[in-house]
């Protein structure tokens, strides 16, 4: 009797913990609770975006501490300075990403530099590094995934019913790291990686690698055609990929916002200790594993502890609504993803190099005449977008040849 009143009270004890540093966590981030209870912050942009994330980068950065101080100095020199381009001559060719290389440590370095933290994607994962061949720097990143099973816009887009979507949803991907690495991004490099998204080389590599997939949700065998991939703007409404056209052709078209519900703002540190008092409890979804139960256990689990800590759902709406984007690679793309008949109509896709020659006369070129202030970026300051690790960095990095070459030449 004694040792179960003791359980009783130490879990008791945890959960007022476990509230008290929720409520000293949003805080600080600024939230604070509306009349009806529920969480709201002051402001929008873009820079209440990177606030709200500041504590999730920060944890991200200080677990891949390791890797950083590893690979930087290794890899550093695979980010252009500005005068090392010569926009007339740009080449953006496609690296498809192997787990287990150098180039997939290039791929996490450089996405470690956005100041809001990326995915690692979920079930079927295709990877790019996208390069400009004439100078042999890095220009962006496309990563591709599984997407979430419910997204209102894009199932009211098809008009789907759940039946539907489960037997078609395996024609979708999502673009869960999409853009461009200084000093590209000056350029617009981030519209040219976009229409990448619309490329043969990318429709026919999912045919090769997924064309055989089995789904996830049902486990079916599924002839799979990568009929259309979304993505979604960190940042709300995206300067970047609206109005995405080349050639007469639409890459990317918005289809509305998300209804700004997520768990971002619930750092790991938190959703660990979220989880160990789902144990403590002997909640079901304490140790389900991510693979297998859907891509939003995260969210479930979340919400499963919060309830039965007495919180309100409305502790997972944090109010950021991410514009949603549309790329149809197939021109019949929603009709057959909505009847599940016909034959995708993918005659006008075009080539990586053929998209690459569009996005370099329509943006990049006329970008650089205009702005050349781009010549003024160096290799080394993409240090600066480390966050937390900056300072670390430029300690190990301050006597090696990277940063000598680079100074000598700015």
């Amino acid at each position: 009797m004694a040792n179960e009143n003791t359980s009783i009270i130490n879990i008791v004890s945890r959960e007022a913990n476990i509230k008290r540093k929720l409520r000293r966590h949003l805080h600080a981030l600024g939230f604070e609770k509306s009349d009806q209870g529920a969480l709201q912050i002051q402001g929008s942009g873009k820079e209440i975006v990177r606030t709200l994330h500041r504590a999730q980068r920060e944890e991200r950065l200080r677990a891949n501490r390791e890797f950083i101080a590893t690979m930087a100095e290794k890899l550093l020199g695979h980010f252009a300075s500005g005068r090392e381009i010569d926009a007339t001559r740009i080449s953006p060719i496609l690296e498809r990403v192997s787990a287990g290389t150098w180039q997939g440590d290039l791929f996490r370095l450089a996405s470690l530099t956005w100041s809001v933290p990326v995915s690692n994607g979920f079930g079927r994962r295709l990877r790019y590094l996208v390069w400009d061949e004439n100078n042999g720097k890095l220009i962006g990143l496309i990563a591709i995934g599984d997407p979430v099973f419910n997204l209102a816009v894009r199932d009211r887009l098809i008009d789907w019913d759940t039946h539907d979507r489960s037997a078609r949803l395996v024609n979708v991907m999502d673009a869960y790291v999409l853009g461009a690495i200084p000093p590209y991004n000056a350029l617009l490099g981030g519209k040219l990686v976009a229409c990448l998204l619309r490329s043969r080389d990318l429709y026919d590599d999912f045919a090769r690698t997924y064309g055989g997939s089995t789904g996830i949700i049902s486990k079916e065998e599924k002839k799979a055609r990568l009929l259309a991939v979304t993505t979604s703007s960190s940042m709300g409404r995206s300067s970047v990929y609206n109005r995405l056209k080349l050639g007469g052709q639409q890459y990317l078209k918005s289809i509305g916002y998300t209804g700004g519900w997520g768990h971002f703002h619930i750092p790991d540190r938190l959703f660990a200790e979220l989880r160990d008092y789902l144990r403590d409890i002997d909640h079901t979804y304490a140790d389900q594993h991510r693979f297998g139960q859907g891509p939003n256990w995260r969210l479930r689990t979340t919400r499963a502890a919060l309830s039965a800590l007495g919180f309100k759902e409305d502790m997972l709406r944090h109010g950021i609504q991410r514009e949603v984007f549309i790329c149809e690679l197939a021109k019949n793309a929603t009709k057959i993803l909505r009847t599940g008949k016909g034959k995708p109509d993918v005659g006008d896709l075009l080539t990586a190099k053929e998209i690459s020659e569009l996005a370099l006369e329509r943006w990049m070129v006329p970008r650089a005449e205009r702005m050349p202030e781009f010549k003024d970026w160096n290799s080394n300051d993409i240090v600066d977008l480390f966050g937390n690790q900056t300072r670390m960095l430029r300690n190990q990095l301050k006597s090696s040849d990277l940063f000598k070459e680079t100074a000598s030449g700015s």
